[in-house]
């Protein structure tokens, strides 16, 4: 399985300085520059007088020519050295311990870093991120390097489906063959509707595992609402997704976000012969009813409306079971939804392993890859600027929780 980049990339160590005296001297070093983008970096910066202070700083471009920016400063200890991995800023754009600190939150040239959220450029149609990673002192710049972060490692590939030649909107993304099968994922956006982003289908695949990026309302070939969409479509879907090569049939998981959490779990209640694992980020546990037009019911089994308002069964659940939620969700009870949906696993006496991951103080945005900038308020596509609560580090965290478990859940089926 292919879970690192090629050893000649991953072993490389960048170090950058001015080879002078006193304040005007500091190394830094990274020990990888060029990574898959969910994989952490380990930055150090050495040659400071010792309990002297230095600013670390992170310049990077989004899809619209942006440059956001985040920075720390930090105290030298008596060795003259701050490792990012342990040291705390004293000042900067975050607070605490995080050697990937400087990533994620990283803001804007302008406006509210809460209302906007960094996209990378493309290479070729695939995103690639390139940072300029810096160590300055009494604002003079004494070092510099720059880092690549990779959404997509070589071999993997896409595929688009069609309705009118599949049956089925959406991208599969395939990893590097390698004559074995593998765990497969089942990918269910939100309330945006549309093919989810390819974000975390390339990284997925990056890691091995095959992806079907699944479009159910708002896209062409599908309707424009998410009003009476058959769980049979879904099933097609994981059928589908079972067939491909490389793929394992008896290890498909059904991954969704907010309303795609229903179809998921409703998915997995009603088709245990298909799916073998589920993942929920800001997960519901009752029926909602259509979108954005209200009246109507958002699913159907065998013709039939599932009615709004009413508990999704899990007694025909058959495989591991993660929900990630925050405490600060401001569109619905998610929290209360994971633990609900964890307590009725335990009463359908369940022997597989199942989870709920409550992050206090994050919000609605617990699902997608973690070390990028996130605001806390979408630019929705339907229905415009919606509030998702919680604070830019307690989703960070959410999202690096759920992005881990997640890995280890598909590597337990592996």
């Amino acid at each position: 399985m292919n879970r690192s980049l090629p050893t000649a990339l991953a072993c490389c160590l960048v170090v950058a300085g001015c080879s002078s005296n006193g304040s005007d001297h500091a190394a830094l070093t990274v020990d990888q520059a060029v990574t898959l983008a969910d994989q952490p970096v380990h930055l150090k910066v050495t040659d400071i007088p010792a309990n002297e202070s230095a600013t670390v700083g992170a310049d990077a471009v989004d899809r619209d020519g942006k440059k956001w920016h985040g920075e720390a400063t930090f105290t030298a200890d008596a060795h003259g050295t701050v490792d990012l991995d342990t040291a705390k800023p004293t000042s900067g754009s975050y607070q605490n311990v995080d050697g990937m600190g400087l990533f994620w939150s990283m803001n804007p040239p302008d406006g509210d870093p809460d209302k906007q959220s960094y996209i990378p450029p493309t290479d070729n149609g695939r995103f690639v991120e390139h940072l300029d990673v810096f160590v300055s002192r009494d604002g003079k710049r004494l070092g510099s390097t720059t880092l690549t972060r990779q959404w997509t490692s070589a071999g993997v590939t896409s595929q688009s489906l069609t309705m009118a030649k599949h049956k089925l909107t959406g991208i599969y993304v395939a990893p590097k063959p390698d004559g074995a099968k593998h765990p497969a994922v089942l990918l269910l956006g939100g309330s945006e509707g549309g093919i989810p982003p390819q974000s975390s289908p390339n990284l997925l695949a990056s890691h091995g595992y095959p992806v079907l990026a699944l479009a159910y309302f708002h896209a062409p070939g599908v309707p424009d609402d998410l009003h009476n969409i058959p769980l049979e479509y879904f099933a097609s879907a994981a059928a589908w997704l079972a067939r491909q090569p490389g793929v394992d049939p008896a290890r498909l998981v059904v991954m969704g976000t907010s309303f795609g959490t229903e179809a998921a779990l409703l998915v997995a209640d009603h088709f245990p012969h298909l799916i073998d694992g589920t993942v929920l980020f800001a997960p519901g546990a009752h029926l909602t009813g259509s979108f954005p037009r209200q009246g109507g019911a958002a699913w159907t089994y065998q013709g039939k409306a599932l009615a709004p308002e009413d508990p999704i069964p899990v007694d025909g659940v058959d495989g591991p079971v993660l929900a990630v939620a925050g405490s600060a969700d401001a569109q619905w009870g998610s929290r209360q939804s994971a633990e609900l949906i964890m307590q009725e696993l335990d009463t359908a006496h369940a022997e597989f392993p199942h989870e709920a991951v409550i992050v206090t103080g994050a919000g609605h945005g617990v699902g997608g890859t973690p070390y990028l900038p996130h605001g806390t308020i979408l630019d929705h596509p339907i229905i415009g600027p919606t509030a998702l609560g919680g604070t830019r580090p307690a989703n960070e965290s959410a999202l690096l929780q759920g992005w881990a478990k997640t890995l280890a859940l598909l590597g337990s089926l592996s």
